[in-house]
């Protein structure tokens, strides 16, 4: 029985693993085996980080939002119990995006939670 080694599908997987190998650096994109390490990597880091983009996209919202109510001389855990105490529907988001594009609603919106 001859020995079967097969070619085809081996070479299907290391041409996937070269194609998502495209752009690293040095002999990373040309070998499959430094490619195969680093797409590995590379794939582990994406999925980690796609979830801690969004813990880190929280926390810029929660500093904008205290930078802008401490010019209104509340702090941030102050600005958000008086929100949460008057039924105001905003998340962290939008309240970011109104502090940085609309200084002027965002006064507002002090204004009517002071009050």
């Amino acid at each position: 029985m001859p020995r079967v080694k097969g070619g085809p599908q081996t070479r299907r997987r290391h041409k996937k693993i070269l194609k998502l190998a495209a752009g690293h650096r040095g002999v990373r994109h040309r070998t499959f085996r430094a490619a195969n390490e680093s797409v590995t990597h590379a794939l582990a880091h994406a999925y980690r980080d796609r979830r801690n983009r969004k813990r880190d996209m929280r926390a810029l919202w929660i500093t904008r939002i205290n930078a802008a109510a401490r010019q209104h001389g509340l702090s941030y855990s102050q600005f958000m119990h008086l929100l949460q105490e008057k039924n105001v529907g905003l998340d962290r988001k939008m309240l970011a995006d109104l502090a940085v594009r609309e200084p002027a609603v965002f006064d507002q919106i002090v204004s009517d939670v002071k009050g």
